[in-house]
């Protein structure tokens, strides 16, 4: 009797637990979002993985770029003969303006898809194979990204960082 009590008695206890954590960790109500809560919840502090640096030398003048770290990553199969030769993983960021940040996470999904395009390209143009790390091929690569970048985000967009790169071979 008791083995069959058990798992609908922690069925129960888990939706409980579960319904009590949402109710006490849900946003506020819309209507009770101070001014000053929505530009705190805007500034750089809140996204932790966006960091403003100064541009030029860094005396007495002010952040003028942020850099917004692109949510994941981005896996590029590099084929050879038919079959995936290896994988490509790369990790993502861009150098923008002041305030552009917002912009940049509104506009993701699209700039992501951009990336990927120029991403495959450039794995079928043999860019990731041999040496895919040397200067020159990294270039061009940061060129084509800021390229599609500027057409989805305008002159907001001032850089493309790649910030880690891996290729991993099959067999």
């Amino acid at each position: 009797m008791m083995r069959k009590l058990l798992p609908i008695l922690l069925a129960l206890i888990g939706v409980l637990a579960g319904g009590g954590a949402g109710y006490f960790l849900r946003p506020p109500p819309a209507d009770e979002i101070s001014p000053a809560t929505d530009a705190h919840a805007l500034t750089p502090e809140a996204h932790p993985t966006d960091h403003a640096a100064p541009e030029g030398d860094g005396h007495g003048e002010g952040a003028t770029v942020e850099y917004v770290k692109l949510n994941n990553q981005f896996v590029v199969p590099v084929v050879e003969d038919g079959r995936v030769a290896s994988l490509v993983i790369l990790s993502l960021s861009l150098e923008v303006g002041l305030g552009a940040t917002e912009r940049v996470y509104a506009v993701e999904p699209k700039l992501r898809d951009a990336f990927l395009q120029v991403l495959f390209d450039h794995a079928n143009a043999g860019g990731f194979r041999g040496a895919f790390t040397d200067a020159s091929q990294l270039d061009d690569l940061r060129r084509a990204l800021l390229e599609v970048a500027r057409k989805t985000l305008g002159a907001e967009a001032k850089s493309v960082l790649i910030s880690d790169i891996v290729r991993q071979d099959n067999g």
